[in-house]
């Protein structure tokens, strides 16, 4: 039964001098305490030519060993962790174990805030039930660290009110390297920062130092494309098209500015900017503001003023809260008046949740999951008529990675209008590349609309890649009693160039009591630049 037990534990049996031999016996000899062989002897080494013959005698195997420890001196709630069989006093853990346990108590005490105590073993005896017993010491406690300063290096503007709120590191926090460590992993989530090596750590006998080494990223971007198709009525091809330029963190201070301009085929046109103010003041409270401008034609015009404070739960979910403010106006004359366009005013009280995933190492597609949904409810007034309304957008979509080449890309978008009535210039307005693909952009009009767009993408290298489309989409206008599905098929690819990343997308669309025609199609292109 020895000889069983001595074989099934691995040793290195050829050796080029006695030397050699000498630390092996030492090796197998710590491997048999630690199994549980403690009471374990060498007898004399047997030489049979060059052949080293050592006998062992194993004697009693012991199983367990139970450890006293002081509680003030180690917290019950870490050695719970080792060990199911504990109490205020001491605790019991299969004697191999016992090396393990110990590395995970010194670890737990170090992300307490004592980083420099050592703990081993005291005191070990047999009892007289034959069991191992033991005292757990410790070096002298030391006080608790805490983080005393904290120094950035490499980006040494990086908004401080980040470190604070958003990755949950400040000054006198206790010092906890792996958490510190896991939370600096955030910076995945910001498009302006990134780490640049792991942290470092300067101990003195009074106080503690944290290092922490950022560089900033370009996250500017000048987004624009061009779209072109036949009017069926005149045969010839219009054009259409529209910037998008985002301005992220030159302040130094994590602000975001967007100026979105927009003109169709449909001789509509958007104007719309948006300002993001994070931690204001030093709170953990930012806000959002945003100016929406729409005149369709000579028809109509509307003004979309919003108003929101949020709150950062962490570094992808988001909460927002706000009021919105619409005003639209009745363009045309009494000789070409529409009795569906009306002079009105509306006033919301918004909330919305957001929550965003990014993988900032993909450049093609740097957010990979995104779900954002807003709820509002107010009262639209016409000709001193106040009507109660509810309105719900939504927007969400998710990168299926299939393996480093093929991934599937689904994405939902919704509105909602609910009152009693309607007016034609208050109808969510859709339709295009950022939309059902195959269609002149913002050309449907709708009263509820959702959208259902799919990709598969196969990923060449880092910079290009290729994909379907396949679209759909339901809206229903409660104004003209219309419910129609659409659908829109094609294909388009992504490139990396020195300019930035262009897109091309041709789709077809078509209406569910359509067929497919050529002169249908429509051919997207955009570019977006970073800088």
């Amino acid at each position: 039964m020895e000889t069983k037990t001595i074989d099934s534990i691995r040793y290195a049996k050829f050796h080029k001098d006695f030397e050699s031999v000498s630390k092996e016996l030492l090796i197998f000899n710590n491997k048999l305490n630690t199994i549980g062989f403690i009471e374990s002897n060498m007898l004399p080494i047997i030489r049979e030519d060059s052949l080293l013959i050592v006998p062992f005698n194993l004697n009693k195997k012991f199983n367990s060993v139970t450890i006293h420890y002081n509680d003030s001196i180690i917290p019950r709630k870490v050695i719970d962790l080792v060990s199911n069989k504990t109490s205020n006093t001491y605790f019991t853990i299969p004697i191999e174990d016992t090396e393990k346990a110990l590395s995970t108590i010194n670890l737990k005490l170090a992300e307490l805030g004592d980083p420099f105590s050592t703990l081993q073993l005291s005191e070990i005896t047999i009892n007289e039930n034959s069991e191992i017993e033991g005292t757990l010491i410790s070096s002298e406690k030391l006080r608790d660290r805490r983080i005393d300063k904290i120094i950035i290096k490499g980006y040494e503007k990086f908004p401080k009110s980040y470190l604070k709120y958003y990755l949950k590191i400040k000054e006198g926090n206790v010092f906890n390297l792996t958490k510190i460590k896991k939370q600096i992993q955030n910076l995945n989530e910001l498009p302006f920062a990134s780490q640049i090596k792991d942290p470092e750590i300067l101990f003195t006998k009074d106080s503690t130092t944290l290092y922490i080494f950022l560089d900033k990223v370009k996250s500017n971007n000048f987004d624009g494309f061009i779209g072109f198709g036949s009017n069926e009525e005149t045969n010839k091809i219009e054009f259409s098209g529209y910037l998008n330029l985002e301005l992220n963190n030159n302040l130094n201070y994590g602000e975001s500015f967007r100026l979105v301009y927009k003109s169709d085929e449909n001789e509509q046109k958007t104007f719309q900017v948006n300002l993001n103010l994070p931690y204001l003041f030093g709170s953990p409270i930012g806000t959002e503001l945003e100016l929406h401008l729409l005149k369709k034609d000579s028809s109509f015009s509307t003004a979309s003023q919003n108003a929101k404070i949020f709150y950062q739960l962490n570094p992808k979910n988001k909460v927002f809260a706000g009021i919105r403010s619409v005003q639209s106006n009745n363009l045309l004359d009494s000789l070409y008046s529409n009795p569906t366009i009306k002079d009105y005013s509306t006033l919301f009280f918004t909330a919305s949740y957001q929550y965003k995933s990014r993988q900032k190492e993909n450049i093609l597609f740097n957010v990979n999951r995104l779900f954002d949904i807003q709820l509002e409810t107010g009262n639209r007034t016409y000709e001193n008529t106040s009507t109660k309304q509810y309105q719900v957008l939504l927007d969400a979509f998710n990168i299926f990675n299939l393996n480093l080449k093929n991934s599937i890309y689904i994405r939902v978008n919704g509105f909602g209008l609910f009152s009693d009535n309607y007016f034609d210039n208050e109808l969510g307005w859709f339709g295009g590349i950022n939309s059902i693909r195959g269609f002149e952009e913002n050309s449907l009009a709708a009263t509820l609309f959702g959208v259902l767009n799919t990709e598969y993408r196969y990923v060449f290298n880092n910079s290009i890649y290729v994909h379907t489309i396949i679209d759909f989409a339901y809206l229903e206008n409660k104004l003209i009693d219309q419910k129609e599905k659409l659908y829109s098929f094609g294909f388009g690819f992504g490139l990396i160039t020195k300019a930035g990343l262009l897109k091309f997308n041709f789709a077809n669309g078509k209406s569910e009591n359509q067929s497919f025609k050529f002169s249908n199609s429509q051919v997207h292109l955009s570019l977006t630049a970073f800088f």
